[in-house]
């Protein structure tokens, strides 16, 4: 992977960073990180802010444009959008609703598969994690406490979710099937609302 690549890639996980930061993530030099920020501003793909520390000069993080997220594949853009259009025009509202169900469907059972060797509620999450990954969702699994988070920095079917906000509601169904009633799930970041990532709560239920 390029060097611009791996500094795109790391923003969009982590969010507004400093080139410090980043030289750092990537093993690279502070000022060979500066050069690629620079020429990245110049196509318009990272923007940056100074912020102001307690003590000293202000620090410049970095971040991504609109542009510079829209150069991360959405795998179900303009198809999806389109079908699912379609669908509702010649079946109703029912007919989508049956579509997303069947996927829903579909999809735990790839997942009911993939776990059926976990034995405890870190390992379903952490091969979840995986899974997602390897689906474009750049997930990861990190513990709060009791809980765990499933991070998600990208949406691969955002557009589609935007026109059809029921499959954002079968996400999160589908981990409650997968997971069962004994655990709770909570979506507390929403790529879809405008925040930069989806983020889940999961625990035992008390």
């Amino acid at each position: 992977m390029k060097s611009t690549d791996r500094i795109l890639d790391t923003l969009k996980r982590e969010g507004s960073v400093s080139a410090k930061t980043l030289a750092q993530s990537l093993g690279m030099t502070t000022m060979g990180v500066r050069q690629h920020l620079q020429s990245l501003e110049r196509e318009g793909l990272v923007d940056f802010e100074d912020v102001r520390a307690k003590v000293g000069r202000p620090t410049r993080h970095w971040s991504l444009t609109a542009s510079g997220h829209s150069r991360f594949a959405d795998s179900h853009n303009d198809l999806s959008i389109t079908l699912i259009d379609s669908v509702q025009d010649v079946f109703g509202e029912q007919g989508v609703e049956k579509v997303i169900a069947q996927r829903e469907a579909r999809t735990l059972a790839q997942y009911q598969d993939a776990l059926k060797d976990c034995d405890n509620l870190e390992a379903k999450l952490q091969t979840l994690a995986y899974l997602r990954e390897s689906e474009g969702y750049m997930a990861e699994l990190q513990q709060d406490g009791a809980d765990y988070i499933l991070i998600e920095h990208h949406c691969p079917i955002c557009h589609a979710a935007k026109t059809c906000p029921a499959l954002c509601r079968s996400e999160i169904q589908l981990f409650q099937r997968l997971l069962g009633n004994a655990y709770r799930i909570e979506r507390e970041e929403h790529i879809v609302s405008g925040q930069r990532r989806c983020t889940y709560r999961i625990g035992e239920k008390t």
